[in-house]
């Protein structure tokens, strides 16, 4: 639990600059509109404050969590004990410079994943095509490693800029995160990205701009945008589809409380209205249990569970 002292120390940390509150509800801020309230909610207003919130963190010995735009996520019907650091930067823009054939952009951690692809893509820049409806976040995006359509962000991320858990700043080349399917060393070693470094070519804008357009309408067919969600809910087994299995297992709309297996694409799990934490929790073990009982796969969440 945060102490009344340490919530002195916090305030006093962000005064004027950047947002502390305390009982934060969370539904508010993930795509599934789901969860209970942060115990301590904090946005730091640039990467100076993120670094002090760090430090006085570690010093504390208080616990954190670091959320993104929510859209990757499950918070507990509970809410989030300890403190929870938001780092979604509606305000940022990208940094180009031309080296030779390559274009490097500098990005923060918090901008929208989507809204830098569709920036570079909008300036005749190749190789972020597939990020243009990615929801989440630049740091939620590297940390997983996240991809569509044929592409990761493994393919054109350079470098990251890193905080440690003791507040040092890194600089980490991207092939010293271990980048592959869904995964990064980020979690494990306590890192926390505060900016990254793409490089891509410039390329044909109307041939980059028919591309985005496609990849739109195909997500528009076939993925349930029009209901609350965190996006794919589970990874994809080796030599397998989730969607597929899951529909395969007579699972489609399959339902528990608000939750539900969308009847569009079962790869995703959907909050139909009023859907909770247990819910979700429910179905998902359910559809767990049910394809690993008719197919002997097991089905690995995609979703982080906060708590």
């Amino acid at each position: 639990m945060v102490t009344e002292r340490q919530i002195k120390l916090l305030g006093a940390l962000y005064g004027d600059r950047g947002v502390f509150r305390t009982d934060e509800p969370m539904a508010a801020h993930t795509t599934f509109r789901i969860g209970g309230p942060a115990q301590m909610y904090l946005a730091p207003s640039d990467d100076e404050q993120l670094a002090a919130t760090v430090r006085l963190l570690r010093d504390e010995g208080m616990r954190w969590q670091i959320l993104g735009n929510g859209s990757n996520v499950l918070v507990a019907d509970e809410g989030i004990e300890g403190v929870l650091i938001h780092m979604e930067d509606k305000k940022s823009v990208p940094e180009y410079r031309v080296e030779g054939d390559k274009v490097f952009a500098t990005v923060t951690a918090g901008m929208s994943l989507s809204g830098f692809a569709r920036d570079a893509c909008d300036r005749g820049l190749a190789d972020m095509e597939y990020a243009t409806g990615i929801p989440g976040t630049v740091g939620g995006g590297i940390v997983m490693n996240a991809g569509a359509y044929g592409g990761e962000i493994v393919d054109s991320l350079r470098e990251v800029s890193v905080l440690t858990a003791d507040g040092e700043r890194l600089a980490i080349p991207a092939e010293k995160l271990k980048l592959s399917y869904r995964y990064s060393i980020i979690p494990e070693s306590g890192y926390l990205v505060t900016r990254a470094v793409f490089a891509m070519r410039e390329g044909d804008r109307e041939v980059i701009r028919a591309k985005v357009l496609e990849l739109s309408a195909r997500r528009r067919e076939k993925q349930p945008l029009e209901y609350p969600s965190a996006g794919s809910t589970f990874k994809r087994p080796e030599g397998f589809f989730a969607g597929k299995l899951i529909q395969d297992a007579g699972l489609r709309g399959y339902t528990v409380g608000g939750a539900q297996v969308s009847e569009k694409h079962c790869g995703f799990v959907i909050n139909r209205g009023g859907a909770t934490c247990a819910d979700v929790r429910a179905l998902i073990g359910d559809v767990q249990r049910i394809v690993y009982e008719k197919f002997g796969v097991k089905l690995e969440p995609e979703v982080k569970f906060l708590s």
